[in-house]
């Protein structure tokens, strides 16, 4: 099973979020976040990637403090990895950065998030036969549109946030064999009527 992460949430600045804004690096921090540590040939072959690539592009989330050695794990020369954190958050104000490769490098890392949200909801339902009945009947993809001030939308996202931190601290143990990862999405944001 999967070891617990460190509790620390890491909050992206300018610096950091230049050293995670690439899919792939994406890819492979949620691939030890979700799936546990793991060597760059083992994050390669599940991800179908090079392990030259996973292996050059750990040494950078290292670099920038995303990722760290997992050495418990390892018997022999293959290196282990480990998240670091266990989330990020991002602050808006890197869309308005002053420097044009920061608001870049913003935008990569917003886009490749939501592709990879997607891509959590499309595995889900593709799978959803192959899970015991329970778990077909507890899930959720629903869509409301509320009309509501900017003040009201961040009441109400600063209170889903409340509530996913008040089931983090009721999960269940590993142990558990009726317990699975479950991953909530959240998006709030306005829309045309046009």
């Amino acid at each position: 099973m999967n070891e617990p992460q460190d509790s620390k949430v890491r909050s992206l600045d300018a610096r950091s979020l230049r050293g995670i804004a690439h899919p792939l690096r994406m890819r492979l921090l949620d691939a030890l976040r979700f799936g546990g540590p793991a060597t760059a040939s083992q994050l390669a072959q599940k991800l179908g990637e090079s392990s030259g690539a996973t292996s050059y592009h750990l040494r950078q989330l290292a670099a920038h403090g995303f990722v760290e050695d997992a050495p418990e794990h390892g018997k022999g020369r293959e290196r282990w990895w480990k998240a670091a954190q266990r989330g990020l958050t991002f602050d808006d104000s890197l869309l308005q950065d002053e420097n044009p490769e920061v608001r870049g490098a913003a935008d990569i890392y917003l886009h490749q998030t939501a592709t990879a949200q997607l891509g959590n909801l499309s595995t889900w339902l593709g799978t959803l036969h192959t899970w015991p009945e329970e778990w077909s009947r507890s899930w959720d993809m629903s869509s409301a549109t509320l009309r509501l001030t900017p003040e009201l939308t961040r009441e109400f996202v600063e209170k889903m946030h409340s509530l996913v931190d008040e089931y983090r601290d009721l999960a269940t143990t590993e142990n558990d064999p009726e317990a699975a990862q479950v991953r909530i999405h959240t998006h709030a944001f306005p829309i045309t009527t046009d």
